[in-house]
């Protein structure tokens, strides 16, 4: 009972999964929230107690309020929310369509705002909770061929410092971290296509090499942790130095 309880919004595969291993590890049950049943049965059998998941697609924003009422009735009291969940598409500039741009707008930041709204409903009574947002070097800097993603991404952001403002006073810590380039399935499959886009990532990353999704998840759970109890409305870099680098 004395568990705190985290929601990670595609915590079953790439940076989620990591987020919920890390969460999970220290004590802190974990509701994933995804749409592949397979990859989040698999997850929770990983995990074991400290693990479950709700089978949701956050393109459905009108039943969001009806899920999170559903997590807290099953799991208690939300403390952490970690909106990770995304998706992406690389196409040019001019080729993209309304439908495929507002598709990326509704996923990566209109549901980020929708779940957000509820589980602060559910966090002001007790005024506490943190919120973690996961942003993108796509909003640190231009990004060819990415523009719905880079116009999401860049939103997150400024959401969070919006948020943070407003809820802070109540109690409530809202912190982001921009995520360089990590080694994940999706960021293998876009940069192996693209040697030229491979190479200037590497090339402008003083540190040399791609990140691991540990090194995200560790920053995830400072911002939730104590550690970061003063900390609020910042975005953090885990790049490598690439948002900086020359």
């Amino acid at each position: 009972m004395n568990k705190k309880l985290a929601i990670v919004t595609g915590g079953a595969t790439g940076l989620g999964l990591a987020i919920t291993e890390k969460l999970s590890s220290n004590n802190i049950h974990v509701v994933m929230i995804g749409r592949n049943e397979e990859k989040l049965k698999e997850a929770t059998e990983s995990f074991e107690e400290n693990c479950s998941y709700k089978v949701f697609d956050l393109k459905n924003l009108k039943e969001i309020p009806t899920l999170i009422s559903e997590i807290e009735n099953e799991y208690g009291n939300i403390d952490i929310l970690v909106n990770n969940a995304g998706i992406n598409q690389k196409k040019p500039f001019i080729e993209v369509t309304d439908e495929e741009f507002d598709n990326i707008i509704q996923t990566n930041l209109s549901a980020v705002f929708a779940i957000s709204r509820e589980v602060v409903k559910k966090m002001l009574p007790t005024h506490s909770g943190c919120i973690i947002n996961i942003s993108s070097m796509a909003a640190q800097y231009g990004i060819p061929k990415v523009i719905a993603y880079s116009a999401a991404k860049t939103g997150i952001e400024g959401m969070t410092r919006a948020m943070a403002t407003e809820l802070s006073p109540l109690g409530i810590r809202v912190n982001c971290v921009a995520p360089g380039f990590i080694k994940t399935a999706m960021s293998a499959k876009a940069l192996n296509a693209d040697p030229e886009r491979k190479n200037k990532v590497f090339s402008r990353t003083p540190m040399g090499k791609m990140g691991e999704p540990a090194d995200v998840a560790e920053a995830v759970y400072f911002f939730c942790s104590n550690s970061a109890k003063y900390v609020t409305g910042v975005v953090m870099p885990v790049d490598g130095g690439n948002s900086i680098g020359f």
